[in-house]
């Protein structure tokens, strides 16, 4: 087996290196409130809900112009989208470099943002839409101008996704909505929510759930809140639906199958934000070892302190491990049928996201007090990774796949 990080994705970090010092670090620079002790005070707009103030989403957008224009925002998008068909594990590899650096506008993953866009909901409508959904859709979600929310949770149901209260009934050539969705990621300010709803079919049966693009402006639909979170500014929505009408071209794929959905593109997302969460961790370890060597108490280094040593030794080693499992998986995603590997992506996800939230914590220890503070970024990356445990798959999910696949409950790679 080669572990040489292929040329081609070598050049790729250097070309993203040379961009963020001469594009990107001077355009931060001129905005530190945003990344430094102010950062989640700056981001918020607090008097109207706890939303991301208009200044920071102006500052993202210059961000993704930027990145766009110079050739790397669309990276892992098809050629015919503009992108450069990125495989994953040139993705895996980039994400987890970016995070790596630390906080920065090259790569605040507090709002899944970063120089070279990951794009779930695009790949999803690029795939299933029809032609008129694309037309209308996909360049806007790319750039940011017409975003599209993601509506699946709600307020009795989350990893229980088959069990969807909210429902579609057909009228004529359209559809009726009516239901409630939480943490709708991305709202306010979409243009579109992706809207979940059982149209047909049993309760815990895939089959009968449909997806719809509803237009977040039509009568009925209501963003009464949004949820303050563990890290703010916050997109994730409370959504009220009462008899929101829609054509029957609203529908995203096929009727009853919306499902698959969110299936698609979900082994990639995970492989992705495990690396993210893969790169976040070894800052905070490198972060750690080198204030360990200049703190210095009772006269000598708190590198010198076993305590310290073994901690970061174990965590160091850690990331080794997963950094090894994050790019195998990536690896067979670019050359084997997906779900030929579905549990290994659940081992990368959850370890992964819970290497960063220890990392993160361990780095906090290491820094004594001034690790808790703001003036450290230590604090707003647990915040966030700590997100990772929960979203996308609670690690508890990932676990059961993982047993399902090694008791044999469910099929096994051959």
């Amino acid at each position: 087996m080669d572990f040489t990080i292929p040329a081609d994705i070598k050049d790729t970090l250097a070309k993203l290196d040379a961009f963020i010092e001469k594009e990107i670090k001077p355009l931060e620079a001129e905005n530190m409130q945003f990344f430094d002790y102010r950062r989640e005070q700056a981001r918020t707009d607090w008097d109207a809900g706890g939303v991301a103030c208009k200044e920071w989403e102006e500052l993202l957008a210059e961000m993704r112009r930027r990145a766009d224009a110079a050739g790397h925002l669309r990276f892992a998008l098809p050629k015919k989208l503009g992108g450069q068909d990125g495989s994953n594990l040139a993705m895996a590899i980039i994400r987890e470099h970016l995070a790596a650096k630390g906080l920065g506008l090259h790569n605040d993953l507090q709002n899944e943002s970063s120089i070279v866009g990951n794009f779930p909901l695009v790949h999803v409508v690029n795939e299933f839409g029809t032609d008129e959904q694309k037309a209308e859709m996909i360049e806007g979600m790319i750039t940011g101008e017409r975003g599209m929310a993601f509506g699946l949770t709600e307020p009795n149901h989350g990893s229980d996704a088959t069990y969807l209260e909210t429902s579609g009934v057909r009228d004529g050539d359209d559809w009726i909505l009516n239901g409630e969705k939480r943490f709708n990621s991305g709202l306010p300010g979409a243009a579109y929510d992706l809207v979940f709803a059982r149209t047909s079919g049993e309760h815990g049966k895939p089959r009968g759930i449909t997806a719809f693009v509803v237009p977040t402006d039509l009568p009925g639909f209501e963003v009464p809140y949004v949820h303050w979170s563990f890290n703010m500014p916050s997109d994730h929505a409370e959504v009220i639906l009462k008899d929101v009408r829609v054509p029957n071209s609203a529908i995203l794929h096929v009727e009853g199958e919306g499902l698959a959905l969110a299936q698609h593109f979900i082994h990639e997302n995970r492989i992705r934000q495990a690396a993210s969460s893969l790169g976040a961790a070894q800052y905070c370890i490198n972060e750690a070892v080198a204030y360990a060597k200049e703190r210095k108490t009772w006269g000598v280094p708190l590198a010198k302190q076993q305590a310290i040593q073994f901690p970061l030794a174990e965590l160091h080693t850690e990331a080794e491990m997963v950094r090894n499992l994050v790019r195998k998986t990536a690896w067979h995603l670019d050359h084997e049928d997906h779900m030929q590997v579905t549990e290994v992506v659940s081992m990368a996800n959850y370890r992964a996201n819970r290497l960063a939230c220890e990392a993160a914590d361990r780095a906090m220890q290491v820094h004594g007090g001034i690790g808790y503070t703001r003036a450290k970024p230590f604090e707003h990356i647990f915040r966030h990774h700590r997100r990772y445990r929960i979203t996308e798959g609670s690690e508890e999910i990932q676990i059961r796949k993982i047993a399902g696949h090694l008791f044999g409950f469910v099929g096994r790679r051959a």
